[in-house]
């Protein structure tokens, strides 16, 4: 008999999936990520195999996903819809290749068995249900049973045809699939929920399932969704199991195959899904999707791997709720539960002050996270974070770890609210928030050690000065012995000073030196970058130095005559104001004129800038020339290069892969040029 802990335990663990179940798949609202989800499922699924008689019909290891919405008419599948079993890593996996091949005994050899791998979709599974050819009802997977009928939102998603093509078809056909929502639909819905003051989709999988249970099927239709068919449910008058299989002429023997049936019938089919020889090619396949999945236009969580033969699958079966011919290998969690320790806070460049959330470190994404940035006061509010929260924390290839919701039924007692510094946690100077901004910003400039170390990183960056050999560990090195406390004493450095410093050998100094020398040398446009005004980038700094010609000019420039040059508003051009009003950027700036030399800018004529009214934007990879030297020639010519489509755009220059910005200049009907157009272009105007 089991033991009263154990007993306690499946309790304790049916109340707790039971009420995450109902979060996730009826209230569209997570508190929890899959990774903490998927422990508990196989923590209660161990239980029940050690103490067979605590398993009950009732139990979460019995369901898949969780109950329809009442508020559609819920369906019955006549197939069910069932979920598949997950492994997390490689012993896992073979433990599943070994089942396999156990149950096939001498039937076949393992090796010889052929692989149908998808990437694992994170979207909402579904059914549609085609009769003569036509889609008559879409539905929800719900608990396996019993889904929702979704049939009038289904019908809005573009990449699922209302009518099968061809003319050789099952009487009745009912394909399963998943309905997703890509990246950059998802990312369009956020931003504009936030413009309008709403909240904003965690996750695009999240968005996917609220669209599909929109009651008005008018706003699904605006959300982009689409669909990729896996494989097939009811076939004719009778459920299609690998029994009957042979009974339906027009149905391939291979799971591959049938998929690529549905292909030719209109339906979509994940362009990632292939045809493996065996179940080693399935580990190389996994390891491709895990290492492209950022770049994919569409959320993954794992691959799913399913015995191609359909005569296998039968020979292999179901358990209660999974084929054994299936497995889902899913990726290293991107998102995972931890504590928040303590928030501290640094200053940047800029002297912006950001939270950062010191976290119990947890293996998410890959790679152990400790750190998380907050951005400012405003997320925090936003977020209701307090210390020692236990949060969600995500991370997503090499994004920067985010945290994405606090679990308030998981708040400590001790849990304290986050205090905001009054003065400056380097220098102590006071900090501000401008009017309008979420950020405080230390007062003191170049005279906060952080915001000195940031600002001369800046300074030698490869698009500002490009000082080769003078990395971050180097500067702050130099700054913290107090040999440089601005731009301009790089250039006083001696080579025996830089010997002294770590991992600095006389070679290395020489080296620095003549990097230095080489960067007394630049461009006015450069040298504008390189002090680190806020909010002046590249294109801005750019605009300056050919609108003013001269620094001089640029620095006794009033507001009006700022906000007359392309790119600069009212709050950059008072940025400009403010860094040339403080003293020590001024004597700052003046040593460094000293040490540096830039050649002389000419007044354009009308001629040399036959661009000077458009504006270009350039994405995708450029073969023939990289996307910097492209800008720097259409600007030379005096377009203005942005980094966003508008209807402000005149032409988007199209290289390889060129994704959503594409899309929206087809959208906005904005003249696309190739790399050809644009090298043809430039030739044209530089004769």
């Amino acid at each position: 008999m089991p033991d009263i802990s154990a007993n306690q335990r499946v309790e304790e663990l049916h109340q707790q999936i039971t009420h995450y179940n109902h979060q996730y798949y009826v209230l569209d609202q997570p508190t929890v990520p899959d990774a903490e989800y998927d422990r508990l499922m196989r923590e209660l699924i161990a239980l029940e195999k050690q103490y067979p008689q605590l398993k009950t019909i009732d139990s979460p290891s019995q369901k898949v996903g969780g109950e329809a919405l009442k508020a559609f008419t819920q369906v019955t599948h006549q197939l069910p819809m069932l979920s598949l079993d997950n492994v997390f890593s490689q012993d896992e996996w073979q433990a599943f290749i070994k089942r396999v091949n156990d149950r096939l005994e001498a039937s076949i050899n393992i090796d010889d068995v052929a692989f149908c791998a998808e990437p694992k979709l994170d979207g909402l599974a579904v059914s549609l249900r085609y009769e003569k050819g036509v889609l008559v009802q879409a539905a929800t997977r719900g608990d396996g049973n019993t889904g929702e009928n979704i049939t009038e939102n289904v019908r809005t998603i573009k990449s699922i045809p209302l009518k099968l093509q061809g003319a050789i078809y099952p009487s009745i056909l009912e394909v399963r699939g998943e309905v997703f929502m890509p990246k950059a639909s998802f990312d369009a819905l956020n931003e504009r929920a936030i413009k309008k003051g709403e909240k904003a989709f965690a996750n695009p999988r999240n968005a996917a399932a609220g669209s599909l249970r929109q009651l008005d099927s008018k706003i699904t239709a605006q959300r982009n969704l689409a669909f990729y068919a896996y494989g097939l449910g009811f076939v004719g008058e009778q459920a299609i199991d690998v029994e009957v299989a042979n009974d339906h002429p027009w149905l391939a023997g291979s799971h591959y195959q049938r998929l690529c049936q549905l292909k030719a019938l209109g339906l979509p089919m994940c362009p990632e899904v292939r045809l493996l020889k065996n179940s080693t090619d399935c580990l190389e396949f996994y390891q491709n999707i895990l290492a492209k999945r950022d770049s994919l236009s569409y959320e993954i969580d794992g691959t799913v791997l399913k015995v191609d033969s359909i005569a296998l699958q039968k020979q292999l079966g179901f358990v209660a709720r999974a084929p054994r011919w299936a497995m889902a290998y899913k990726f290293p969690a991107q998102e995972e539960l931890t504590q928040v320790e303590a928030v501290e806070f640094q200053v940047g460049r800029t002297g912006a002050i950001t939270p950062v959330a010191r976290l119990t470190p947890v293996f998410v994404g890959g790679v152990t996270v400790s750190n998380a940035t907050l951005h400012n006061q405003d997320e925090i509010e936003r977020l209701g974070l307090k210390v020692k929260d236990i949060v969600i924390i995500r991370r997503a290839g090499d994004v920067i770890p985010q945290i994405v919701s606090v679990v308030l039924e998981k708040r400590p007692d001790n849990a304290v609210v986050v205090e905001f510094p009054q003065d400056c946690p380097v220098c102590h100077s006071p900090v501000a928030k401008a009017e309008g901004e979420a950020v405080l910003r230390c007062t003191a400039g170049l005279f906060c050690e952080a915001q000195r170390k940031e600002a001369i990183k800046h300074f030698s960056s490869r698009k500002a000065h490009d000082i080769d050999g003078l990395g971050d560990k180097l500067v702050e090195q130099l700054v913290d012995e107090k040999l440089i406390t601005t731009p301009a004493d790089l250039f006083i450095l001696t080579e025996i000073q830089i010997s002294t410093m770590e991992r600095m050998g006389k070679k290395s100094a020489l080296n620095l030196i003549k990097s230095l020398e080489v960067a007394k040398v630049t461009t006015l446009a450069k040298f504008i970058y390189g002090l680190g005004i806020r909010e002046v980038g590249e294109a801005t700094a750019n605009n300056l130095a050919n609108y003013f010609l001269t620094l001089e000019n640029i620095q006794a420039a009033d507001i009006e005559q700022l906000q007359e040059v392309d790119d600069v508003g009212e709050i950059v051009a008072q940025n400009i104001i403010n860094f040339f009003k403080e003293e020590h950027n001024l004597a700052v700036v003046s040593k460094l004129s000293e040490i540096m030399s830039w050649p002389e800018i000419a007044q354009k004529s009308a001629e040399q800038q036959p661009l000077k009214e458009l504006t270009y934007v350039i994405t995708g990879t450029l073969s023939q020339m990289g996307r910097s030297d492209a800008k720097a020639a259409l600007q030379a010519l005096g377009a203005k290069v942005s980094g966003s489509v508008s209807a402000k755009t005149d032409y988007l220059v199209a290289g390889e892969k060129a994704g959503s910005k594409l899309t929206k200049a087809q959208d906005l009907g904005v003249k696309v040029l190739s790399e050809d157009d644009l090298i043809a272009l430039l030739a044209e105007h530089n004769r």
